[in-house]
């Protein structure tokens, strides 16, 4: 009698074509150029950096949603996220909840209602590899991980973005530790709204993958250079180690459950 491994077809996945995964990569790799070169630029050249960057990291993110998870997950996943981050953000603008009072400086290009077009974008550049972390971690706690991950996140992309003048606040009171132009309310209301979001997207986007499927690897690269390049960039390019320390700290403690669980190997 012979014991012989099981393994369920259904499981069985095939990595994408080498054109595809090509265009992935190189869809990335200007993602990663343009955030090195953002502590090297100014004026105008790094404005239209700053929203070239967005515009492919969602890009780049949106491509592998699809080449993972096919079109309804992509298309689903990317319209909820631009149509839920454009709402709450104009119900920030318009009332100061749930971030604080702040505004858009007129250099994030066109707005709609006060809110530029370009922000929205930035919440589906890191909704999707997000919302795969929390559903790996989280369990039944998907919302709750992504959204301090999202808050996580933000306390790199505040602090740079301010301090290029891209958006400002107005507020007494308190403020993040080590970043005094941003209110403590910034925070959790980045962790209230991105709890929303991904209590919706995990409702309502598939689990399964194709079975021609883009790996995870993107993911956990972009994931790791998020952190890496926010911890590096504040630390020794934008003389802010404060912001450094505890956005490398939360951060870096939000995605080690991740981390860990992609190095163990975990299906």
């Amino acid at each position: 009698m012979s014991i012989r491994h099981y393994s369920q077809r259904g499981n069985r996945r095939r990595g994408i074509n080498p054109k595809a995964q090509a265009l992935l990569l190189t869809i990335l790799a200007v993602v990663i150029l343009f955030q090195i070169s953002y502590p090297l630029l100014e004026g105008e050249a790094l404005r239209v950096v700053t929203i070239a960057t967005v515009y492919w990291g969602a890009a780049a993110m949106s491509l592998h949603a699809l080449l993972s998870y096919g079109s309804r997950y992509a298309i689903t996943y990317l319209s909820v996220t631009l149509v839920y981050a454009f709402i709450i953000e104009q119900i920030g603008v318009k009332t100061g909840w749930p971030f604080g009072q702040y505004s858009y400086d007129a250099s994030l290009g066109p707005k709609i209602a006060s809110v530029s077009l370009v922000v929205p974008f930035a919440w589906a550049m890191m909704v999707h590899p997000l919302l795969i972390a929390s559903r790996r971690v989280g369990k039944s706690w998907v919302f709750l991980y992504g959204g301090f991950a999202l808050m996580a996140w933000d306390l790199f992309l505040d602090p740079q973005m301010v301090a290029a003048g891209r958006w400002s606040w107005t507020f007494t009171g308190a403020h993040i530790p080590f970043q005094p132009e941003i209110p403590l309310s910034n925070a959790f209301g980045w962790l209230f709204a991105g709890m929303g979001l991904m209590a919706i997207l995990h409702q309502v986007l598939p689990r399964e993958r194709r079975k021609i499927s883009a790996g995870f690897g993107v993911v956990d690269f972009y994931l790791g250079w998020s952190w890496f390049s926010g911890v590096v960039a504040n630390l020794f390019f934008f003389d802010r180690p404060g912001v450094a320390f505890i956005g490398g700290l939360i951060y870096g403690a939000v995605l080690a459950p991740y981390a860990f669980s992609r190095w163990l190997g975990r299906p």
